[in-house]
């Protein structure tokens, strides 16, 4: 199998840095897999403490041969989630055609790469498909099988240079468009969750958001992505670290499993998932349902 490299993107959170990396090298894969580290630089004025967590995880990435080969990339300045995110994807994916994403608080199944690498392949000449993604929301019903729907997403996701390509970084062309079409309804997948207040809050500024722009992108071109049917992704960094101090309670995180049958499925979006999630989005009371928002949003770090 023609294995996709893995980008990593760090900050300054070394205990979940070295969560994530320990889950990512207990991968069946990992061991044949090339990854890049993507360590953000501090902001201007940073203070000593946020300097000395910043150098502790330089230390972390460089505690052990995480995957085959380990590349390490530490920026001088500090560009942001979102401009760390779109310059190290559109880097790695522009020399190998193809990218696997993940973030410094994601904790993935051992099972991640092999559902990675498999759909990646498996779909690689299928236009309409974007993206590959790991995690899953806990809805009631259990699903049975990998599942299409329109847009993209973010925790743990893997694309080509192909749907990268397609990326429209401009969020407020991206929210004129929505507009136009009359599209509102349907991109807060049919009124369960506002993720266009979430655009305009990009657009202004308030949050550092390459997601919402990624799944605007998808959507607007008709684009599907590759859900699974139970989560091989757990978050942990919803507990403070990451967001304004606050946090979402952890049985929010998904249950892992061992493995599913890796069937192919027709490239249709499906209505009655769709449905599911929709109706999780709508029956969640905040704090839980503010976890939508870090998903689309995702931190916006303090120093």
């Amino acid at each position: 199998m023609d294995l996709a490299p893995i980008v990593l993107f760090v900050y300054n959170r070394a205990w979940h840095t070295e969560q994530t990396l320990n889950a990512l090298a207990a991968n069946a894969l990992a061991s044949e897999s090339i990854l890049y580290i993507y360590a953000d630089g501090p902001k201007n004025g940073a203070t000593a403490e946020t300097l000395a967590r910043i150098s502790e995880v330089g230390q972390v990435i460089r505690k052990k041969k995480w995957c085959r080969q380990v590349n390490i990339v530490e920026s001088d300045i500090n560009r942001g989630l979102a401009g760390s995110v779109i310059n190290g994807v559109t880097t790695v994916v522009k020399e190998f055609g193809k990218v696997i994403v993940l973030e410094d608080d994601l904790l993935t199944h051992p099972f991640f790469l092999t559902y990675m690498n498999h759909y990646l392949n498996v779909y690689q000449n299928e236009e309409q498909v974007i993206s590959i993604y790991g995690y899953q929301y806990p809805v009631k019903k259990k699903i049975d099988a990998p599942f299409f729907l329109k847009g993209a997403d973010c925790w743990g996701w893997a694309t080509w240079k192909r749907g990268w390509d397609l990326f429209e970084a401009d969020g407020q062309l991206l929210l004129n468009e929505i507009s136009a079409r009359n599209s509102s309804n349907e991109f807060n997948f049919d009124n369960s969750y506002d993720f266009t207040s979430l655009l305009r809050a990009q657009v202004r500024g308030e949050v550092d958001s390459w997601a919402i722009r990624w799944y605007a992108s998808a959507f607007l071109l008709n684009k599907l992505t590759l859900y699974p049917p139970a989560s091989l992704i757990s978050n942990i960094g919803v507990d403070g670290s990451g967001t304004h101090g606050d946090k979402i309670t952890t049985a929010l995180n998904t249950q892992h499993f061992d493995s599913f049958e890796l069937k192919t499925v027709a490239v249709l979006e499906d209505q009655k998932n769709k449905k599911q999630i929709g109706l999780f989005f709508k029956g969640n009371p905040s704090p839980i349902k503010n976890v939508i928002k870090k998903i689309m949003s995702r931190y916006v770090r303090k120093d």
